[in-house]
């Protein structure tokens, strides 16, 4: 039988058995409508109501703080595009040049509506540096939007400091921690964070189903027009079975966090002595202060698209630079945004291990690229 090897983690994950065991009832037993007045409709409400006390218990937050999204795509594009009108006095924004697209493209957006953005290039280690932000803010910036850990190198930003730095000038900080949550430890009210964006399917969760926290007192207008679901600010029925199971996924793995990441840590190491050892030539992207388990590996003088598929034909899944852009054989806009030189980008595969990898995973996976750059 053909080996298959999952190591592609931040693209999306294995729903977890005890959020697929919370989500079968709402599919199949208790299918109301969770906004309708009838007996029928209270147990959905109940769940809906769990769920959300769950998740903001997960990242610090209230209840009333969590509105639930169709995914992390959503959320971006909901703070972005409806901060933009809420105060045009304070017109800028601000934000880093190795964001997800779905950042990056609801800039776009606001900016052929008249509103200027200030793209801030990363360190070549791959971080916003207080520094940097510092060197950019005014008192004209409304929001400022930088990644909690990037998605194809890992690099995990200094959150606290810069939400710091924004709101000292009176700007608002958003925070896109899709490949974050549930991987490390979060609580939105030490990080002082005004809104983060957050999707199920990136831990363990379902697919279509994602949230976000607004901070309670920080008004932001309702991105779709409709009922008056999320409290009049998300209109649409709501998705009881994945919101359930988003909150069981979330919650298994922030009570495990410690534990998946010293698995997964273990694997990341094993991985890399196995290449060393085999003596590959590569290069490790990105800083000290990374995302457990994500590599971003450049290998000078090889085609990051051929390994890709030579390891797909052995059995093994990985990525080249962003999953959500696979389509696109250009370099990466996240390795031209941390100064990498043409040979080595071109070279870059990502590797993203998760909970349900092995040591016999690392070493085979190891062993292919060995056999494919060695």
């Amino acid at each position: 039988m053909k080996q298959f090897i999952y190591a592609d983690n931040a693209a999306t994950t294995r729903l977890d058995s005890a959020a697929l065991e919370a989500m079968t009832p709402w599919l199949l037993e208790e299918y109301g409508n969770a906004s309708q007045p009838y007996t029928f409709a209270r147990k959905p409400k109940r769940a809906l109501a769990e769920a959300r006390a769950t998740i903001a218990e997960c990242i610090g937050a209230s209840p009333e703080e969590i509105y639930f999204t169709s995914g992390g795509t959503e959320s971006d594009n909901w703070v972005i595009k409806s901060s933009a009108f809420s105060d045009l006095g304070k017109r800028t924004m601000i934000t880093s040049a190795f964001e997800h697209h779905a950042v990056l493209h609801s800039c776009t957006a606001i900016q052929r509506l008249g509103f200027p953005v200030t793209y801030i290039s990363p360190s070549n280690d791959g971080y916003i540096t207080p520094a940097l932000l510092e060197e950019n803010i005014t008192d004209c910036t409304r929001l400022v939007s930088v990644m909690f850990a990037n998605n194809e190198i890992g690099t995990i930003q200094p959150i606290r400091r810069l939400c710091e730095i924004a709101h000292a000038h009176g700007a608002l900080f958003h925070t896109d921690a899709v490949q974050a949550v549930g991987h490390v430890k979060i609580n939105v009210q030490e990080l002082d964070i005004d809104f983060l964006s957050a999707s199920a399917h990136k831990f363990n969760g379902p697919k279509g189903i994602g949230f976000l926290y607004i901070r309670s007192g920080v008004e932001l207008i309702p991105y779709a027009d409709g009922g008056v679901q999320e409290n009049a600010h998300r209109a649409g029925t709501e998705n009881v079975a994945s919101i359930v199971g988003m909150a069981a996924a979330l919650k298994r793995n922030c009570d495990l966090l410690q534990q998946h990441q010293l698995h997964i840590l273990n694997l990341e190491q094993q991985l890399l002595s196995h290449l060393d050892t085999a003596g590959v030539p590569y290069k490790r992207n990105g800083g000290a202060s990374s995302l457990p388990g994500l590599l971003s590996l450049s290998f000078p003088g090889q085609d990051g698209e051929a390994i890709l598929h030579r390891m797909d034909l052995m059995g093994i899944s990985i990525s080249t630079g962003s999953a959500c852009d696979s389509v696109n054989t250009e370099i990466s806009h996240v390795l031209k945004a941390i100064g990498l030189d043409e040979d080595h980008a071109k070279g870059t595969v990502r590797i993203s291990l998760g909970r349900y990898n092995s040591e016999t995973d690392v070493e085979a996976i190891a062993a292919a690229l060995t056999k494919i750059v060695g």
